[in-house]
């Protein structure tokens, strides 16, 4: 029998918060709920991790193609670093992601994605503290 979480999520989200709203607990479709609970979590430290993984891409490119630096590159890297923030004023929890070992992990992705825009090689190791990707200077003057 398929249950309405998997037949329309979005009535199914509205359902469970009236009900909550109500006080009728004894309805709530607990198993779904604790699953979309643990997901949030989830999904923040993934935007928290995308984030990274983009600066990294473009301090990459930044890095290895001196020459072709754009302001656009500039304008990712600065933004990412907004978006960071504002993550972390909204969940401080998620700081325990930046770390190296976080950053290590999302270097990887960085890399391949700088890798198949440049097609330059690029180190295999990473390089950059977590202080570089959030802070390092990426003035075009």
């Amino acid at each position: 029998m398929t249950t309405l979480y998997e037949q329309d999520y979005g009535l199914w989200a509205e359902q469970m918060a009236d009900l909550i709203a109500a006080g009728r607990f004894n309805e709530l479709d607990i198993e779904n709920l604790v699953e979309e609970v643990r997901d949030l979590s989830k999904r923040e430290r993934d935007r928290l991790l995308s984030s990274l993984r983009l600066i990294v891409h473009h301090l990459l490119k930044w890095d290895y193609q001196p020459q072709r630096r754009s302001r656009s590159w500039q304008v990712t890297i600065q933004r990412e670093r907004l978006n960071i923030k504002e993550y972390l004023r909204d969940s401080p929890s998620l700081k325990r992601y930046l770390t190296d070992e976080y950053l290590h992990q999302v270097y990887k992705t960085g890399r391949l994605d700088a890798i198949a825009e440049t097609d330059l090689d690029m180190p295999i190791d990473c390089a950059y503290t977590i202080r570089d990707v959030l802070e390092c200077d990426v003035n075009l003057t």
